[in-house]
């Protein structure tokens, strides 16, 4: 107990520390430094103290430009995350976007995020994920959410093994984006982008603006890319359903490949040369960083963008914003996705026997001055 001649801050981190231990804020966002002060009738130093003697005790955290947050209790979810993006100068902001939605979540609700119990970057058996899957289980992990590779069929062969051994060990697991690559059975929980919705809100904003001559740029075969072929085609199939047929003749569809899975300059380039070859007036990639990189190299060859091609990419990195002309995008829900993939996963915990589940989040089209001259 807090003698009466100690500091008031004591007193006051002493009766927050009483609401943890009765639940309060339970893995959410505690009141602010002037919310304390108010609440407990001290000064906002006095506040600020208490709050400094709690993340001392480890009860709570501070997030920069964010506030506090309540540390879960041991009791709370605990799940791991193995997010294997591809290899490049963006990956750390794609994996930084994965792993805000989860990071975002885990404050509102109370769980523990595990990001690095598992390293499967190198050659694996099945054996030994098991093995793995196996220790993860007995350290308290009761699921692991997966973002398949995309980069190579030995990656997804890797990613198959990490989860025959994750099943094996009785450890469930739900794929985050898409399926494992070149595969197109749903055999496994899924939440993902709606690809193909957010492919037709893209091409329909590009036909609105009076584009006739389309691209979509894809690399991988993976689910994901598949879906917005689908999305962009039937956008474009749709709108020809309302034009006369000399009118609907004029709309060109083409689906782009990238030459490798790569982000590279030489892969820009090259997407560049097929862009220029079919004379396309607007394009859809199918990642901020493809989108920027063309861009880059259409303004180097003196093609203006917009005026000339409009561009859209996926996911809306920080860069599509920083950058001058600003890139139009669709978001990448994440906080949506880490949601539905818990509700999931603690609904296979419950039923381990039931059929597979997809679940499609919708995410948002942010316009920017790549697809319109006037923004």
């Amino acid at each position: 107990m807090i003698a009466k001649t100690d500091p008031k801050y004591l007193s006051v981190a002493e009766a927050i520390e009483a609401d943890l231990r009765d639940g309060a804020w339970d893995g959410g966002k505690m009141p602010s430094v002037r919310g304390v002060a108010r609440s407990h009738n001290v000064s906002v130093v006095t506040a600020s103290r208490a709050l400094q003697v709690l993340r001392d005790k480890g009860l709570i955290s501070t997030i920069e430009r964010s506030g506090c947050y309540r540390i879960p209790p041991p009791t709370a979810d605990r799940w791991a995350i193995l997010i294997r993006t591809t290899r490049g100068p963006w990956q750390r902001q794609t994996v930084a976007i994965s792993r805000a939605g989860f990071e975002t979540l885990a404050r509102r609700e109370s769980m523990h995020l595990e990001f690095d119990a598992f390293d499967i970057d190198g050659p694996l058996t099945v054996k030994q994920a098991q093995d793995a899957a196996a220790r993860a289980k007995k350290d308290g992990i009761r699921g692991v959410f997966v973002l398949p590779s995309r980069a190579s069929d030995a990656d997804a062969a890797i990613d198959a093994a990490f989860l025959e051994g994750c099943d094996r060990a009785g450890l469930p697991s739900v794929l985050l984006e898409r399926n494992l690559r070149s595969h197109a059975k749903l055999d496994r929980d899924i939440v993902t982008l709606d690809d193909l919705g957010a492919a037709r809100a893209c091409t329909e904003h590009l036909l609105a603006g009076g584009r006739k001559r389309l691209g979509m740029v894809v690399a991988s075969p993976i689910s994901t890319h598949n879906d917005r072929i689908a999305g962009f085609l039937f956008a474009l199939h749709a709108a020809r359903e309302t034009l006369t047929a000399k009118k609907a003749a004029q709309l060109l569809d083409v689906v782009l490949r990238q030459p490798t899975d790569s982000p590279t300059k030489e892969a820009y380039a090259a997407v560049t040369d097929q862009i220029l070859r079919h004379k396309l007036d607007a394009v859809v990639c199918y990642h901020d960083y493809t989108a920027m990189g063309v861009i880059l190299e259409l303004l180097q060859r003196g093609v203006r963008v917009p005026d000339d091609v409009a561009l859209i990419g996926f996911d809306n990195l920080p860069i599509g914003e920083a950058f001058s002309l600003g890139l139009t995008t669709y978001s990448y829900p994440g906080e949506a996705i880490a949601e539905q993939a818990v509700r999931l996963m603690r609904d296979r915990l419950k039923f381990p026997e039931r059929a597979p589940v997809k679940i499609v989040v919708s995410g948002e089209l942010i316009l920017r001055g790549s697809t319109e001259s006037e923004l």
